[in-house]
Formats: structure tokens, sequence, C-alpha cells
């Protein structure tokens, strides 16, 4: 399927001698993309029917055209600083990819959209959306149920109140002057890292998944309209609060029948990797399996069928050198190797060449495999890992 907005030098990067599972060409997209690349995100950007690669600096938003992967910079010192998530999307329906950016999100909080000029070589226009401090991550995803998608957001902490306003902003009729309408899926919890959407019970509108402080939750909407909260998985222990709960977090599919699993990181910015399974009568929180607890500084998750046997792996990234055998900061693959849960073989895809703090998986050949790419903090690149197959 082709989506509008998002996707589905060489040196051979040999992660797992094991023949069943494919090996990764690293490809190294930007050496130095500024201080920090913040997030990394697919878009067909120039409507070639590509997927390309757009990147967050804290002052800048490129993006990379599929196959030369040559930089255009659309965005410079043009939002407060930091530039901290994005998220793609047709906003006034002109049939191009716009784009939410969040920005300043440490000390101010900024919400704002981006759309293209006449002239392709210019810099985008930015138009004024509204303000969230701590805003960490946005996504559109139609949580509602009108029919076209929404502007999901997730600050980091409260600001007031309970907990994180975690809300959805409607796209007026004219984006550029109209106020766009916020609903509060959820205001009870804190320490919001992450959020993702998933079609949890076969039934629009979209679901959101969460990870806090308090741990996993699924947020929904009733037949009411009503926004309902369900703990799905308890995250890790701590005695402080930033030693609880969970950061990243990810549904992936378990196999073809739609059994599902969590993927986590956890806690948030912590040193494990956690996948969660349902309970087997249906109740209670899901089974908690951790994979690997030598990350330091956690900061990335994915799930994405990378082998073609019908059951997605798990992917993660850290950002700072861990304790473990491999050291990293890196990116890895957590791949079941059978039909147990608990079964999971780590395959190193980068261990040193980027501190992750982004990652995401999409078929950049055409070749119907799903490829990676990473940004990194301290490494301030963009790397790109062709899968290359068994």
């Amino acid at each position: 399927m082709r989506l509008l907005v998002a996707c589905a030098f060489f040196n051979l990067v040999a992660i797992t001698s094991a023949a069943d599972f494919p090996q990764f060409e690293a490809v190294t997209i930007d050496p130095e993309i500024g201080k920090v690349c913040y997030a990394v995100s697919p878009a067909d950007v120039n409507g070639d029917g590509k997927c390309d690669i757009v990147a967050v600096s804290e002052n800048r938003i490129q993006w990379y055209e599929n196959p030369t992967w040559t930089k255009h910079v659309i965005l410079e010192n043009q939002t407060a600083l930091d530039n901290v998530c994005l998220a793609a999307h047709d906003i006034d329906g002109d049939g191009k990819v716009d784009f939410a950016v969040g920005a300043g999100w440490t000390k101010i909080g900024t919400i704002q959209w981006i759309t293209r000029t006449a002239d392709p070589n210019a810099k985008w226009n930015v138009h004024f959306i509204g303000k969230e401090l701590s805003l960490h991550r946005m996504s559109f995803a139609d949580v509602l149920g009108k029919g076209r998608p929404q502007l999901v957001l997730s600050p980091l902490l409260k600001t007031d109140g309970a907990g994180v306003r975690f809300e959805a902003l409607e796209i007026p009729a004219n984006p550029q002057t109209d106020r766009w309408m916020p609903t509060i899926l959820d205001e009870s919890l804190n320490r919001m890292h992450a959020h993702t959407h998933f079609d949890w019970d076969q039934t629009a509108p979209l679901d959101s998944i969460v990870g806090a402080q308090e741990g996993v939750f699924l947020i929904q909407r009733n037949t009411q309209g009503q926004f309902t909260k369900t703990q799905l998985g308890s995250g890790t222990d701590g005695d402080k609060p930033e030693l609880r709960g969970t950061g990243e977090v990810k549904v992936g599919r378990w196999d073809q029948s739609g059994k599902r699993f969590l993927a986590t990181v956890e806690p948030m910015h912590g040193t494990q990797a956690v996948v969660y399974f349902p309970p087997a009568d249906g109740t209670g929180l899901w089974k908690r399996h951790v994979l690997d607890d030598t990350l330091k500084q956690g900061h990335a998750a994915w799930t994405t069928d990378l082998d073609g046997d019908g059951r997605d792996e798990v992917v993660i990234g850290h950002r700072e050198p861990g304790p473990g055998p491999v050291v990293g900061p890196g990116l890895y693959v957590y791949h079941n190797r059978g039909d147990v849960p608990t079964a999971w073989k780590k395959h190193v895809i980068d261990n040193g060449g980027c501190a992750v703090e982004d990652a995401f998986a999409a078929d950049f050949n055409g070749d119907g495999r799903p490829d990676l790419v990473a940004g990194g903090r301290a490494t301030h690149n963009v790397k790109l890992y062709l899968n290359r197959g068994k």
C-alpha cells in the first residue's frame, strides 16, 4: 500500500552467523546533522512514490531524497530551540505532505505546522498552532472517529493538574488561521515519554497506547464518546519516579492469527528492553519479560517483520554506552526463535556507530523487506541499515 506521507559508502554489518536472519548494510545518510538528531521519520516528500527520510535537529528540519540521499533543508532557525518532534500529513489538502513540528519543548512548547512555498529551494512557511509546555511526541491519527486524522500530542511532564495533557487537535477548515480545537484523551499520567496508535478492538476510531511513569496503558473512545484508560503493563519498579514505569512503547504482531505483544524500553531513558504478552485468561496485567537489561539511556523502539516469517521482531536503540558485553550505544534487533514468548536472540545492527535517539523501519528500495533508520544524539548522525535478506 502506498502512503502519501509515511512509507511502509557501504559497509557490510555481519550481525549474526545464523542463516535464518537477515544481514544489514549500513549507509551513513548524514555524518553531522547538528548538535542532536532528535527524531527521524519516513515520508514521501517529493511525491515520487519513494520513501524519503526526514530528520529533526535542534534548529532544522531536513529531508534526504531517495535514492541519492541528497539533503534538503526545509526549516532553519524558524522555531524556538529545540525542535523535538514532527509528524507528517497533508494538512491543507493540496495533495502534498506537510509536517507538524514541536519545538522549544523544555521552555515554551510551541506547536506549529510547516508547508512548502512555490520555490522548491526555499525554506518552508511556519504556521503557529499553539503551545504545550514539555511537548515531547506527536502523531496524526483519527482517535476521535471523525474520518480524518487529528494531531495527537503527548507532553513529557505534567504542568498543572494531576497529569500530562494527552490530547488530540482537530485540523480546522482553514488550518492557517482557524483554531485547532483540542480534545483531552487523558490527564492522569505523568512522565509520558511515548505514545503509539493501534486498531485494538477492530472498530473505529484508532486507539492509543502510552508509556508513562505508571506503566503501559490503553486509551480508547467508547460509544458514548468518552475516553477510558486500561492498564496493560506494570512497567519496571523503582524507588524513585524516574526509575519506574515505561518509556518507549510499540505494538508487535506475534503471529498471523492476530495475536499481539507489546515492546517497551523501561523505565524512561532506561536500561531494559521488555516485551509483554496478554494473560491466558484475558484478564489482569500482561505478562512481562525482560529481553535485555544492559542498555543505557534506551530511547527508541520499533516492531516489524524483518525476516518475512509473519512475526514481528523488536528493534531497540540506546544512546549511551552500557555495561553489557555489547557496549554500544547502538541499535539491536531481538528475534524470537520459535513459538515460546521468552525465547529471543539479540542481533547487533550497530555497536557504537550511532547513539540512537530515534529509529523506525520502512522499505526504501522496494524489495519488500523493511529497512531500518536511526538518528544519533551524541554521534550527531543519521544512518540507514538496508535489509539484504538471509
